[in-house]
């Protein structure tokens, strides 16, 4: 007999990766990091999800770090907008190297580097099987790119919001510190605001609350857990 393939719980997705899930041992993009997610979006995309990327910029510039040290916010966070797009360019290489068909699109018009986004368009690529990664946050200043992935997750009717870190999902304090935080499976956003849990900024938790998106917390360096995400494995936490 064959075996059967489950598929997919979530037709479309938007994938939240961390600047610093690109990063080595030391500050910037690690080649080999870059190219082992991007056979894991391969692999999530072939179960039959359309999927959508946005990433940040903490590998690169941390932008209220220097507006610690005296740099102006807004000008710090344009310089963030940017250091996105180094990513996006980086991610998508390395997806086109393994046969992903890719677009990047800018919140920021850089016409020599991605498209300009458009919701529409985006939607379009999407039907059409190609991966999709947005730049450059919301292309506002004061908006982080959690933000800028809930925006976008619900312009283009996403089913979920994936929230890939390095832990194995929401807990009730910090496991590496606290030997006695709980793990939860299920949670809702009211609960994340309320004891201020570090899941996303509240922005963004307050946008998925008002458009009762869900969000998929889960460890990114457990190889293949993207494709068990969406698949609708148990793993990690779900906030909705």
């Amino acid at each position: 007999m064959k075996k059967q393939i489950k598929k997919p719980v979530y037709k479309r997705v938007v994938l939240k990766l961390s600047g610093e899930a690109l990063q080595g041992r030391e500050q910037g993009l690690d080649h080999k990091i870059v190219v082992s997610i991007a056979r894991q979006l391969k692999a999530a995309t072939q179960v039959g999800v359309q999927l959508a990327c946005v990433i940040g910029a903490g590998n690169i510039f941390r932008g209220m770090q220097a507006v610690h040290e005296g740099m102006d916010r807004v000008t710090g966070d344009y310089i963030g907008m940017l250091a996105t797009m180094i990513n996006s360019l980086a991610l998508q290489d390395a997806l086109e190297k393994e046969g992903v068909h890719t677009r990047v699109m800018t919140a920021i018009n850089m016409e020599e580097l991605a498209e300009p986004y458009i919701r529409r368009r985006a939607i379009r690529h999407l039907e059409k099987g190609r991966i999709v990664i947005f730049a450059c946050g919301t292309g506002n200043p004061y908006f982080t790119t959690d933000t800028a992935a809930a925006l976008r997750a619900i312009e283009i009717d996403a089913d979920a919001i994936f929230k890939a870190t390095r832990v194995d999902g929401i807990y009730s304090g910090d496991p590496l510190k606290d030997k006695t935080a709980k793990r939860f499976t299920r949670i809702n956003y009211l609960t994340v605001l309320k004891k201020q849990l570090k899941v996303m900024d509240t922005t963004a938790i307050s946008l998925c609350m008002d458009n009762k998106l869900p969000i998929v917390v889960f460890d990114l360096t457990r190889h293949g857990n993207i494709e068990r995400a969406v698949r609708g494995e148990s793993i990690g936490t779900v906030v909705s």
